[in-house]
């Protein structure tokens, strides 16, 4: 096994059912810092809350009991990052759900309204009120949207299970993950079902209630203008927000709001481009000629005149595309942007040529970083003071060669202080918003816990307590520590003695040298690369950047990378989750998009039963007809597929200002074709099956007159 003095040989004296290595004590006390957690098994029928008391008598002031949900403080840091991105993309993907359930819905009434003109006028005529006319279309999208919340929430509990293991396979939960059914999903999910049709069909109930009478006398469905006054002041409110919401993702500091911002601009840029759509399917349609039949030129007239004439129906069965393509490209696009992106902030932050990392190892052992020349970065733990005496934080400090390290770090900006004063092993350069905690925090009052604690992981445990000075989770700041003392002591006024709580449980005070800006190095603080090791044995080093290529030191369990390579793969456990999740996000929203393409079109197809009946009594042949009908689905796919690629492009542009912004560093725009091209060839599929299917059934019944 790997330790931090290098490979040493262990007999394996058996097996069990459980992750990770156990070794003796005796072997455990040499290796670890210290003693982290105590898991207390019970017997069947043990009093818990007796063994919890009787655990706090043991500890005292010195350690934390926990019990039952408490013990969930614990869960290490990788899972809960892990934890934490799951909950980013799940909220995400209800919030994108929400969004496109509410467009597709919308898009589909407004469209089967369009189709049912002349059937609302007739019932305006024979007496039913503008408010019955209402009522009634809100009552369709009540049933149907009834009827799919419960047949949803039948298919989700039924997918529930299924998931949470693949969760597990992804390594998205630990093992032990079970799923557990509640009520108050399917009460929500029952709930939001109707309301979401009902929302979605508001402004399709509303265009219905104004037909008037005279639309049932109309021999033709010829739409009287493409787009209202209100339609094009609502759709460029909309593109104005989502302009505004896209130079909020240019501007943000933040990776988190930035992409917020990114998803809000989307679906104001969707939503408006959408509404907008009917005024630009016209000079669209002049430009797209590349799905139409370059031989036979009646069929090509009537594929764009189709399209010019039914401007509004062109733009409905377009929307579903638009938003699938859009969404796929936008978050695909993102997120391979932003790794990119941060990957080059990285290279950008490193002034060497070459990095010797572990191959395939935790880390490298001290003997491997002392046999290259140059500047070795020792990362650990440590615990820092809480403000008002809450629970202490878990900083991430790096042990460092001060010289050497300032001579490869090429963003390294100090604020006040000088980091070569670094040295000893009771100095320490903190990060600006570290220093800032460090005034704002205090002494942890006397007698608060120094530790917590956790069973092991499938130990049925009742309650677990640390002994004295375990480190695990929380830190005692002794008194007189400086992020007590207030500012003024230290450099620029930040404090001259700052307090931390090693691995081995012991709380050091360290003397402030010198303050940096957020960024300049991948911590939250600077310490002596001895006061590193004297505190923690366990540690490993993380990378050794040099500035001339070298060999890796024989058996070493290194390899000597350069630098763009090193950059791209310190995420790269954490990008394949995020990836994994981009997938269920796209997923999402290609899903509904492909069911909204194909039902508009299939509607679209069966609405236009009697003009394909009068295009075979003109003479047209049964292929010429499933040729016309194809080319007019092409051609909505490609201006959906315009329309979206704008949209994402726009969406985009101004993540990646964003990103250059905040990695101090130029950022390639990463565009995942193969993701944009796959969703366009779906909505493409989709769409000719749905137009030619139906088509290919009228035409089996022959050319007949339209019913008078």
């Amino acid at each position: 096994m790997l330790t931090a003095a290098g490979p040493a040989p262990y007999t394996v004296s058996g097996t069990v059912d459980a992750p990770g290595f156990h070794v003796s004590d005796q072997v455990a006390a040499s290796l670890a810092p210290g003693v982290e957690t105590i898991g207390l098994v019970l017997h069947p029928g043990a009093d818990r809350a007796a063994v919890a008391a009787g655990a706090r008598a043991v500890t005292g002031t010195t350690g934390r009991v926990l019990t039952g949900a408490d013990r969930a403080a614990l869960e290490p840091r990788d899972d809960a990052r892990t934890r934490w991105i799951g909950m980013q993309v799940l909220t995400a993907v209800a919030a994108l759900a929400g969004f496109v359930t509410v467009f597709v819905v919308a898009s589909t009434f407004a469209f089967a309204v369009a189709q049912r003109r002349r059937e609302f006028g007739l019932l305006r005529a024979v007496g039913a009120t503008p408010r019955q006319i209402r009522r009634m279309v809100q009552g369709e999208a009540l049933a149907v949207g009834a009827a799919g919340a419960v047949v949803g929430s039948l298919v989700g509990a039924a997918c529930a299970t299924p998931l949470g293991w693949a969760l597990v396979d992804a390594g998205f939960e630990p093992a032990t993950f079970t799923v557990r059914f509640v009520l108050w999903p399917f009460v929500v999910a029952l709930t939001a079902g109707p309301l979401v049709a009902l929302l979605g069909a508001w402004s399709a109930a509303r265009r219905a209630a104004r037909v008037r009478p005279v639309e049932a006398l109309r021999e033709a469905a010829v739409e009287q203008r493409p787009m209202g006054r209100a339609r094009l002041i609502a759709g460029l409110l909309l593109v104005t927000a989502g302009v505004a919401l896209a130079v909020g993702t240019a501007t943000s500091g933040s990776a988190q709001d930035s992409a917020t911002f990114a998803l809000y601009s989307a679906m104001a840029l969707v939503t408006g481009v959408t509404v907008l759509a009917p005024a630009v399917v016209r000079p669209l349609a002049l430009l797209l000629r590349s799905p139409l039949p370059s031989q036979g030129g009646a069929i090509g007239m009537l594929v764009r005149g189709s399209a010019m004439t039914a401007a509004r129906r062109t733009a409905s069965t377009a929307a579903p595309v638009l938003l699938t393509v859009a969404f796929a490209a936008l978050v695909s696009g993102m997120v391979r942007t932003s790794t990119g992106a941060y990957a080059a902030g990285r290279s950008a932050r490193v002034d060497a040529g070459w990095v010797v990392a572990p191959d395939r190892a935790p880390g490298l052992s001290d003997a491997a970083a002392a046999a290259v020349p140059g500047a070795a970065i020792l990362p650990t733990t440590v615990f820092t003071p809480a403000a008002s005496g809450g629970k202490p934080r878990a900083r991430v400090a790096i042990g460092v060669e001060p010289a050497v390290f300032v001579a490869v770090n090429r963003r390294l900006e100090v604020l006040s202080g000088a980091v070569t004063d670094l040295r000893g092993e009771d100095t320490v350069v903190l990060t600006r918003s570290e220093a800032r905690a460090a005034v704002a925090s205090t002494t942890a009052p006397e007698g608060a816990p120094a530790a917590s604690t956790t069973a092991p992981e499938g130990a049925p445990a009742a309650s677990t307590t640390a002994p004295e000075g375990a480190p695990a989770a929380s830190a005692t700041a002794s008194e007189g520590a400086a992020a007590a003392e207030g500012p003024g002591g230290g450099p620029a006024g930040y404090p001259a003695v700052y307090t931390v709580t090693f691995a081995d449980g012991t709380a050091v005070p360290l003397r402030v040298v010198a303050v940096i800006a957020d960024g300049s190095v991948p911590g939250d603080m600077i310490l002596p690369r001895a006061a590193v090791r004297a505190h923690d044995p366990s540690a490993l080093t993380s990378a050794v950047f040099v500035r001339d290529r070298v060999e890796a030191p024989a058996g070493s369990g290194a390899r000597v990378v350069d630098v763009g390579t090193w950059a791209a793969e310190q995420d790269a456990a954490e990008d394949r989750l995020v990836w994994l999740f981009t997938v269920l996000l796209i997923a999402v929203s290609a899903g509904y998009g492909a069911i909204a393409v194909a039902n508009t079109l299939l509607m679209a197809a069966v609405g236009r039963a009697v003009d394909l009946r009068a295009v075979r009594l003109a003479g047209a042949t049964r292929r010429q007809v499933l040729r016309l009908v194809t080319a007019e689905s092409a051609l909505v796919v490609l201006i959906g597929a315009v329309l979206g690629g704008g949209v994402a492009l726009g969406a985009l542009l101004s993540i990646r200002a964003g990103l250059s912004e905040q990695v101090g560093a130029p950022v390639d725009l990463i565009v995942p074709w193969d993701v944009v091209s796959g969703a366009v060839a779906l909505c493409l599929l989709l769409a000719v099956v749905a137009s030619a299917v139906p088509t290919m059934r009228l035409l089996r019944s022959g050319p007949v007159r339209e019913p008078g």
